[in-house]
């Protein structure tokens, strides 16, 4: 199961977050990634944790004053990016020149969306994973798989009915081993969690307790 840990704009280290997350990738054998601000990913791709960009903008080189450039994110350090989450949405029409971006830029790409519906129509554009966050969900610790099942279940199936190579990743709520298990029991590859270890006194143990 992959582990993506979106730092969002918390108050926490992201150095310090990335390092635990080596430390529990190497130790577990587990596969965890850090997504950081895009000031920071050259300090967290630095620590040798594997480090995302929360997002691309959908523009190449040019005059495009405080986007996020992909070819940028990726000089830095970052081998993959998160598009369309729900604090940061964007138009279909931007999401896939986003991804058309982060091809550019030899960038995985996970786009994010609210329910299967919307997971099929992310799926159509050709990214390399889709992820299912009920934005009512995010943060409040209450897990996806737990409040709503049918939505993890509906959406893997979703995606595989338009590309079963596309991995599927659940997001929301995740915060214990636990959760990452019933998520991959409903068929997910990977999950998506932020405050369970961004806000964590000690983010390694964090990261212990959901990969163990």
């Amino acid at each position: 199961m992959f582990v993506l840990v979106n730092l969002k704009a918390y108050p926490c280290d992201p150095v310090a977050v990335a390092e635990a997350a080596e430390r529990v990738a190497t130790e577990h054998g587990a596969d965890v990634a850090i997504a950081p601000q895009a000031a920071h990913i050259q300090a967290v791709a630095q620590s040798g944790a594997e480090t995302w960009a929360q997002h691309v903008s959908p523009v190449g080189h040019g005059s495009h004053t405080g986007s996020t450039l992909a070819e940028a994110a990726a000089d830095a350090g970052a081998v993959g990016t998160l598009l369309n989450h729900s604090e940061n949405r964007l138009k279909l029409a931007d999401i896939d020149a986003s991804l058309d971006a982060a091809e550019r830029a030899e960038l995985s790409t996970v786009v994010c969306a609210n329910n299967p519906d919307q997971i099929a129509a992310a799926a159509a554009l050709g990214p390399d994973a889709v992820a299912v966050e009920p934005p009512e969900l995010i943060g409040t610790g209450t897990p996806v798989s737990q409040a709503d099942p049918d939505i993890v279940r509906d959406a893997v199936a979703a995606t595989k009915r338009v590309d079963p190579e596309i991995e599927v990743y659940c997001g929301a709520g995740i915060s214990t081993g636990e959760d990452i298990a019933a998520a991959e029991e409903l068929g997910a590859d990977g999950v998506l969690l932020a405050s369970g270890v961004a806000k964590a006194a000690d983010p390694q143990a964090a990261l212990e307790a959901l990969v163990d």
